[in-house]
């Protein structure tokens, strides 16, 4: 203990051991190695700050080497200074490495953006989505089917990425499918994992179009094993089943000058097959539509008074109307997917016969 409180005292005490100091620098390329290695100390956080902080090392650390080899002539400076040179080379690498690997084509990557971002759906989970679909992207000419009505089967799930589709009915428009909108979610609400059918409208590419698709075995395995997933899947699915509905309710609203409300069991009448205008017999023929559209017991119920008109004085009434049943009443005669039927076959479930008492 003795010897080394010695050497300490002579460490902190006594003169320094060199001798005389040299009067000239050790030259430009061991300064410009501090510069490079002080940049590097100063980088962040994250892979860029990665980037930035391993490069600048790797830099200054073979500026080492140089002033090592050529001015020091030392070699424990010229070993240390490329060993950790090579460590950092390493590092940079590797961040490319995963860089690489994290990398998704174009249109899976603009998708993430636009779709799953905001929910903020970790990539990782997006990844194991997108190789469900095999990273394939499909195309469809101008004026090309993606399915025909009564004929093509209902095996897969797809995602509309550019494009416009229409879809129709019998011949009758229905509605148009944009870009990230799902081209055949009421399909896939309307059946079970253990059922089978077939497409009851017709879509047809407007534009030159491009969409992934999920396979439907595929799909619900993962979905079985991924409960997140499934959530995913349900939430986005009933959005786009809803916006559909509502593109429906704006195409009655155009036709008849009505806003109609896309929950009444009576919307049947008014989304069924109309004839083609001919004059005052079709004026005829809607007004029976907007009749019929009314249920058959609101003529025993006590009129009231209609709302007043746009200008001049109020009309007389002319048709007792009854009041609108309440939501579990209609759930209770409208099952739940008999809404992904609307978008699928084009037409709402029949009006009641009878309107139970509230």
């Amino acid at each position: 203990m003795s010897a080394n409180g010695s050497t300490m005292r002579q460490l902190l005490w006594q003169d320094p051991v060199c001798s005389g100091w040299k009067q000239d620098l050790e030259g430009a390329v061991y300064h410009l190695a501090n510069c490079f290695l002080l940049l590097g100390f100063m980088g962040g956080s994250g892979v860029y700050g990665c980037f930035y902080l391993f490069g600048f090392l790797g830099t200054g650390y073979v500026c080492c080497v140089m002033w090592g080899w050529f001015d020091a002539c030392g070699l424990d400076i010229i070993l240390w200074s490329f060993l950790l040179a090579t460590a950092c080379l390493f590092q940079l690498a590797h961040l490319v490495y995963r860089l690489r690997k994290n990398t998704l084509p174009e249109e899976f990557d603009l998708l993430y953006k636009t779709l799953c971002l905001p929910l903020q759906v970790p990539l990782q989970v997006y990844k194991e989505i997108v190789h469900c679909c095999e990273e394939q992207v499909f195309t469809l000419a101008t004026e090309q089917t993606y399915a025909v009505e009564g004929e093509t089967p209902i095996n897969r799930l797809s995602l509309l990425l550019s494009g416009r589709v229409r879809v129709s009915q019998d011949g009758q428009f229905l509605h148009y499918i944009f870009p990230y909108q799902f081209m055949d979610s009421p399909e896939w609400e309307s059946l079970q994992p253990s059922e089978e059918g077939v497409f009851q409208v017709t879509l047809t590419a407007e534009t030159a179009c491009s969409y992934i698709s999920w396979p439907r075995k595929s799909l619900h395995l993962l979905l079985t094993k991924e409960r997140y997933i499934s959530r995913l899947f349900s939430a986005l699915l009933g959005y786009d089943i809803s916006e559909k509905l509502y593109a429906l309710n704006d195409k009655l609203f155009a036709k008849f000058g009505l806003r109609f409300d896309i929950r009444l069991p009576s919307l049947y009448h008014v989304l069924g097959p109309a004839a083609p205008d001919t004059g005052p017999e079709s004026e005829k023929d809607d007004e029976e539509v907007r009749e019929s559209a009314m249920p058959t017991s609101a003529q025993q119920t006590p009129p009231r008074s209609p709302l007043p008109a746009a200008s001049g004085p109020p009309a007389p009434p002319s048709r007792a109307r009854m009041s609108r049943p309440d939501s579990g009443v209609l759930a209770s005669r409208t099952p739940l997917h008999s809404y992904s039927q609307v978008m699928s076959r084009g037409q709402a479930p029949l009006a009641p016969t009878h309107t139970p008492e509230l």
